[in-house]
């Protein structure tokens, strides 16, 4: 039922956007207002009572507040769009409630935690024609448009290997005290960490995976005996830099088995190969990506403003310094200037614009990383990642 179910009567209101899911992530509902005058989150959902304060904090005490989707839905709301921000293994169900009653969506990424409910997604999109855009967010990140950039203006020439080093500093407080330490919940955590990897790694070498091998191990946490249930607080709650080492961090959940480290080797579909490799228990938190071309390579050094991309692109051995070096410029606040321009994507494309992100090409990420899961799981079987036909 609705908390507050009269009439919003705020007349500067001319766009109406709903948040579904009101925990660490609806905060991205906030960049609304000032990239569309006019529009704003004037309604939220969420079964728990506090994420629904945490809604009135972040929209207003006037937002219309409900416990689900369909008595959202129920009362016939005048929306532009709805952002769904729900825990992950519930995208498809609540976004496919939306795209049927014709609301636009904003999913946050990863799209699913099975590849059956992605196509679904897929699938209903296109038979409704209503709008799907995935918050695919690291595509507007500057470390990633510079190195694009840098591939587009021909510096390296064609590429033909991409290869990733993820050093998840933050893993064991952001991935291993809730839900994502269950696979039940996440699936993996190639897809719950690597999504964004693995869909950079796709867009900046022009091609998706078709062809997987993995290995990984879970080598840390799963012998941590300290375990709590945390679902009555937020992660910011619990974080802290003072957790370290990883072999003494407590307050674990209660259900772990997923993989702290992960490795995946991968063939694009246009012959480029690619390498993906995610650790949750080192002491610094950055990506490092290196692209290799046929007259030359870049690699970043840092992935937020300070940071640089480096091209090499003369014959020398070692050579510390680029011969060409571009800063990284525009992320002082990280993942969360990158929000700010995913979401005004998504406005843009309510109004017909095109997108930089894919919801195909999310699909894609989905299908890479919980096949890459497979083969970890089988024995690092090398398998066919499946395509999507309509």
């Amino acid at each position: 039922m609705s908390e507050n179910n009269s009439p919003r009567k705020n007349a500067d209101v001319t766009r109406n956007f709903a948040m579904i899911g009101c925990g660490e992530r609806a905060i991205i509902g906030t960049h609304i207002p000032a990239l569309d005058p006019g529009g704003a989150v004037t309604y939220a959902v969420d079964p728990r009572a506090a994420s629904l304060d945490r809604a009135r904090m972040l929209f207003g005490d006037d937002v219309l507040t409900f416990d689900s989707t369909e008595a959202l839905l129920a009362t016939n709301p005048d929306l532009a769009g709805a952002i769904v921000c729900t825990p992950d293994d519930t995208h498809a169900a609540v976004a496919s409630l939306l795209l049927r009653a014709g609301v636009p969506v904003y999913l946050e990424k990863p799209m699913s935690v099975t590849l059956e409910d992605a196509d679904t997604l897929l699938e209903v999109a296109h038979q409704t024609g209503t709008k799907l855009y995935v918050g695919h967010n690291m595509r507007h990140m500057s470390v990633v448009r510079l190195m694009k950039k840098i591939i587009d203006d021909g510096l390296i020439g064609q590429v033909k290997a991409v290869w990733c080093r993820h050093f998840v500093g933050n893993g064991g407080d952001y991935y291993f005290k809730d839900w994502h330490a269950d696979r039940r919940f996440s699936g993996t955590l190639l897809l719950q960490k690597g999504a964004h990897d693995l869909d950079v790694i796709a867009y900046l070498a022009g091609a998706s995976a078709v062809r997987v091998q993995g290995m990984g191990d879970l080598m840390i946490y799963g012998d941590i005996t300290d375990r709590r249930d945390n679902s009555d607080m937020l992660m910011k709650q619990w974080f802290s830099f003072d957790n370290w080492p990883p072999t003494e961090v407590t307050g674990l959940n209660p259900v772990i088995d997923v993989e702290d480290i992960s490795m995946l080797n991968m063939r694009l579909a246009n012959g480029v190969l690619a390498s993906y490799q995610q650790c949750h228990f080192t002491p610094d938190y950055w990506r490092n990506y290196t692209v290799i071309g046929d007259a030359g390579r870049l690699e970043n050094f840092g992935d937020a403003e300070g940071g640089v991309v480096k091209v090499w692109n003369r014959r020398h051995t070692f050579q510390a310094d680029g011969d060409l070096e571009f800063p990284i410029v525009g992320d002082a606040g990280g993942h969360g200037d990158a929000d700010r321009l995913t979401m005004g994507e998504f406005l843009r494309f309510l109004d017909g614009a095109p997108t930089v992100t894919s919801a195909l090409a999310a699909r894609d990420a989905v299908a890479t990383a919980v096949t890459g899961a497979q083969s970890i799981r089988n024995h690092d079987k090398t398998l066919d990642v499946p395509r999507f036909t309509f």
